[in-house]
This record gives structure tokens, C-alpha cells and sequence, in this order.
């Protein structure tokens, strides 16, 4: 399994308790594909650099998931279809050494 990396940008009209139900339903659906979350990082509500789908700012979601890669294609249509997912940003974690 391959560890990759997920930013997401969740729509700001939403509170906070949605926003939490939002990162919950993509941890379970990474969960259903046999993955695993590493680490979630709520970023917080960010000014976006130009309008993404009529948005001027953004709740950021930064998240580390493992996942079987022949449920990638899956995952990232998962992504597209949740209609309070403005933008996502997903790439495989590339590997460093010290």
C-alpha cells in the first residue's frame, strides 16, 4: 500500500460540525477501500488566490491515507462527486532521505 497525500478544500458557507462530518465521511471511505488515515491536519479557513467555483476563501484539510493503488481511481471520483469538496490537490508522498 502507498501512502499518499490529500488537500482538500471544503466550501466555507459550512460550520464547523459539517466540516467535521465532511472529513469523517472521506476517513470512511478511505476505511471501506482497506486504507488507513496517517495523520489529519485541519488547516483551517484560508483566502484562496483566485475564485475556485465562486468561493473567495476555503476550510483546508491536509491528510496522509494509505491506500490499495487500484482503488485510487475510486477514491479521487469520490472526491469529485462530494459536492462540499471545492478543490483537491492528491499525489503520491514521495519518499526523502535524511
Amino acid at each position: 500500500m502507498k501512502t499518499y497525500e490529500l488537500l482538500a478544500i471544503i466550501k466555507p458557507t459550512m460550520d464547523q460540525e459539517e466540516v467535521d462530518k465532511v472529513i469523517e465521511k472521506i476517513e470512511e471511505t478511505v476505511k471501506s477501500y482497506n486504507g488507513n488515515v496517517v495523520s489529519t491536519d485541519r488547516m483551517g479557513r484560508k483566502r484562496l488566490a483566485f475564485e475556485v467555483a465562486s468561493f473567495r476563501d476555503g476550510f483546508f484539510v491536509a491528510q496522509k491515507v494509505q491506500i490499495p493503488a487500484d482503488k485510487v481511481v475510486d477514491f479521487k471520483r469520490m472526491l469529485k462527486l462530494n459536492d462540499n469538496v471545492i478543490r483537491t490537490m492528491f499525489v503520491e508522498a514521495s519518499k526523502v532521505s535524511a
